[in-house]
C-alpha cells in the first residue's frame, strides 16, 4: 500500500482509538526541515504499514529546534506491532541523515469533544496550537467536566476571534493529561487572540474564569507549531 502525502492530520476520523504524541529536539531549522525532509523520504520510499495506523503528522515547533509528532492508530497492539516490525528501519535512516535527535517523552490520548469547522469551511490551517494541560492526580470526570467548561466558555464568547478554526481536545491514559489541538489561520492571528483583551484566548467571562482556575489544574502550556506533513495510506 503506498503513502499519501498531506499536510495536516483528519482529527476526527473515524476508527482512532489511540493518539500518540511525542517531541523531538533537533536545535534549528535547518535541522528541523532536515528531519522532516528525512522522515518524508525514509516513508515514502516504504510501503504503508497495514497494521492499523491511520495516519502519521509532523509539526514544525514556532521556537526553531523542536518537532511534535501526532499519529493516530487503531489500538495499542496496532502500535506494538510497529514498534516491533517497522519502527528501527526508519528511525535509523532518520538517524542517519541527521544525527543527534533527542526524542522526548511519547503521550497516549484519546479524543474526546472537538469543535470543527464551521459548514463551508475552506480555510487550510496555517498554524498548529498544541495547549498541554495537566492536573493534579488522575480523575477522569475532573478533567471531562474541565473541558466541558471550555466548551460552555467557547460557546458564551461574545468576541470569539475569527482566526481560529478548529479545537480538539484529547484526554492522556495517565489521567492527568489534557491536549488540546487547535487549528489556526495563522499564527498571527493566534498571537492577535493572545494580545486582545483578556486573559489569553478568550473574553474576560465569568465561565473563562472559571476554566482558568478550574480546581486541581496544575499548569498548562501553550507552543504554536506549524504544519509540515501528514501522512496516510495512498
Amino acid at each position: 500500500m503506498s503513502v499519501r502525502l498531506g499536510t495536516v492530520p483528519e482529527i476526527t476520523r473515524p476508527g482512532v482509538g489511540l493518539v500518540l504524541v511525542s517531541t523531538w529536539h533537533v536545535g534549528t531549522p535547518e535541522r528541523q526541515r532536515a528531519t522532516v525532509d528525512a522522515i518524508t523520504r525514509a516513508w515514502r520510499s516504504r510501503e504503508w504499514p497495514d497494521i492499523g495506523l491511520l495516519s502519521y503528522s509532523v509539526l514544525t515547533g514556532d521556537d526553531g529546534g523542536t518537532l511534535r509528532h501526532y499519529s493516530q492508530w487503531r489500538d495499542q497492539a496496532a502500535y506494538d506491532a510497529f514498534a516491533r516490525t517497522f519502527r528501527d528501519e526508519r528511525n535509523a535512516e532518520i538517524d542517519a541523515a541527521v544525527p543527534g535527535i533527542e526524542r522526548v517523552g511519547l503521550h497516549p490520548y484519546e479524543l474526546y469533544r472537538s469543535r470543527t469547522p464551521a459548514e463551508g469551511e475552506t480555510r487550510v490551517p496555517g498554524c498548529v496550537v498544541l495547549v498541554d494541560v495537566e492536573f493534579e492526580g488522575p480523575d477522569t470526570e475532573r478533567r471531562k467536566s474541565w473541558v466541558d467548561t471550555v466548551f460552555e466558555a467557547l460557546d458564551g464568547d461574545p468576541d470569539t476571534h475569527p482566526g481560529g478554526i478548529s479545537a480538539h481536545f484529547h484526554l492522556g491514559a495517565d489521567g492527568t493529561r489534557v491536549l488540546n489541538y487547535a487549528e489556526w489561520e495563522s499564527a498571527q492571528a493566534h498571537i492577535d487572540a493572545l494580545d486582545a483583551p483578556g486573559d489569553g484566548v478568550g473574553s474576560a467571562t465569568e465561565l473563562w474564569k472559571r476554566v482558568r482556575s478550574y480546581p486541581g489544574l496544575k499548569r498548562s502550556t501553550v507552543t504554536r507549531y506549524t504544519p509540515a506533513i501528514s501522512l496516510s495510506a495512498g
